[in-house]
């Protein structure tokens, strides 16, 4: 780590020892004025960066206005907000050379572009306004959300410009693809079986998700209140699951041990082989379920997406017993005839777990259609 950060330290102590010639030979003169007016800032009379700094900032200043006078004669739409940055790398090089006080002896104390920054910056956020209203006028999904991100940026450029807000509202509702989500359906089966814990993990992705997209969720219940039209159904249903089909393995394997002592006569201890039978369970409870993902378009009934995830969960439980002589069995084999058989988990927590990879599944598949929206 410290030879690294060795080298990150020689690197910038080199850049702020550069005079900026090599820079302003390569044509970058933004550059160049920087790393001179950074040497001149700790070598005031250093005669190299002094002759750099006095042509570099000629030609970058001559490249900046050429290229605003350029970009103001095409017809790129947005070419002011190109322009904005033209003058604010200019305003840039002369505040450098403001807080440099042999550089302003070289290149003088020029004035900031700040009216003309502010020009172009209203002219941009004229362009964004106009473009935003004409694709919101358009009357489709896609021009409204392209008419939102147009009327956010006349925001970012000129906060409060007219009725910006109030149209970017508008668009984002126009853009909205409104998605009614059915409760997720579950066939009980012999137990009682509820899906809160599924549904509510859904529906707190559902809204985590909206907060980035131009996707809403709905409820039934919150479509019939509001009283609009969705344009997509997304249901969900398991078509069949099972849970706690359970699985008992016995094996049993006869143990022993040589030269076990087993008593003592006249003063002699007396060894022999010792066996045991050492029986081990195993139980395997399964449960697993498919659900049924599916989107309809609301006014032509037709399916748009529709797939299948399967999800399982295996919970097991070991514990042994003997039979004979314990002192045939291993320290393993004594710890395992310690357990006990444990209570098998409730048919809900079943339930819950082999949900977990459904969902994973399901907020993928959510992620990647919802995508082209």
């Amino acid at each position: 780590m410290l030879p690294q950060f060795l080298s990150l330290l020689l690197i910038a102590v080199f850049f702020s020892c550069s005079s900026g010639k090599k820079s302003f030979e390569k044509g970058d003169y933004d550059k160049a004025v920087l790393q001179a007016v950074n040497r001149l800032q700790k070598d005031p009379n250093n005669s190299k960066a002094l002759s750099t700094l006095k042509h570099a900032f000629k030609y970058a200043e001559e490249s900046h206005l050429t290229r605003i006078k350029h970009l103001a004669a095409t017809s790129d739409l947005y070419r002011w907000e190109i322009i904005i940055q033209e003058y604010a790398d200019l305003n840039n090089l002369n505040e450098a050379v403001r807080r440099c006080p042999s550089c302003r002896e070289v290149v003088g104390a020029n004035e900031l572009y700040i009216e003309q920054l502010a020009q172009a910056t209203q002219k941009a956020a004229e362009v964004r306004f106009a473009q935003g209203v004409k694709l919101l006028a358009a009357g489709d999904r896609m021009s409204a959300r392209q008419a939102y991100e147009n009327f956010e940026r006349t925001e970012q450029l000129v906060p409060n410009f007219k009725d910006a807000k109030k149209q970017m509202e508008d668009a984002y509702w126009a853009a909205v693809l409104k998605v009614v989500v059915e409760p997720v359906e579950v066939r009980r089966g012999i137990y009682e079986i509820s899906n809160d814990y599924f549904q509510n993990k859904i529906y707190e992705y559902l809204q985590h998700y909206e907060r980035s997209s131009f996707i809403k969720f709905y409820t039934p219940q919150e479509v019939r209140n509001k009283q609009f039209v969705p344009d997509q159904v997304l249901t969900l249903s398991f078509d069949d699951f099972v849970v706690g089909q359970t699985y008992l393995k016995e094996k049993e394997q006869e143990v022993k041990r040589d030269s076990v002592k087993i008593s003592s006569k006249d003063e002699k201890d007396i060894y022999s082989t010792v066996k045991a039978k050492y029986i081990t369970f195993e139980k395997t409870i399964s449960s697993s379920g498919l659900l049924d993902f599916r989107v309809m378009d609301w006014k032509t009934k037709n399916i748009v997406t529709q797939e299948k995830m399967p999800g399982t969960f295996v919970w097991q439980d070991t514990w042994a017993t003997y039979k004979g002589d314990d002192r045939a069995l291993t320290d393993a084999q004594r710890k395992m005839i310690k357990r006990r058989e444990s209570p098998n988990p409730p048919p809900q927590t079943l339930f819950v777990e082999f949900t977990k990879p459904i969902y994973d599944q399901l907020t993928g598949k959510i992620r990647s259609f919802y995508r082209r929206y």
